[in-house]
């Protein structure tokens, strides 16, 4: 079965100062929501010092930026710091090819 989009998102921990995180904010933070991955796992940011109670983890979060990929509440990836936009990007192709997530077709449904 299909996991619905809201089951399916891609969490970001990060904290004040973070000079990556904000690099990620400023590069790619505009763009993700229209694209395809951001359709399929919409963004959530949390500031690293209070984890989210709703959310199990594989192991703590030690780094910002951290982008962890979460269906049903339950981590399923990670990407740790921002390598920049092209290698970010391929990693998180890679990530949400592991994870099997479900991308929304060209014409946005």
């Amino acid at each position: 079965a299909q996991l619905a989009a809201s089951d399916t998102y891609l969490l970001m921990a990060e904290e004040d100062g973070c000079m990556w995180c904000a690099r990620w904010s400023a590069e790619i933070g505009p763009i993700y929501p229209k694209t395809p991955e951001g359709k399929a796992a919409p963004l959530r940011k949390y500031d690293i010092r209070v984890a989210p109670t709703d959310v199990t983890f594989a192991s703590r979060v030690r780094f910002t930026p951290t982008f962890v990929l979460i269906e049903d509440g339950v981590e399923q990836g990670r990407i740790e710091g921002y390598p920049g936009d092209e290698m970010f990007w391929w990693m998180l192709t890679t990530m949400f090819e592991r994870a099997a997530v479900a991308m929304p077709d060209e014409a946005g449904s």
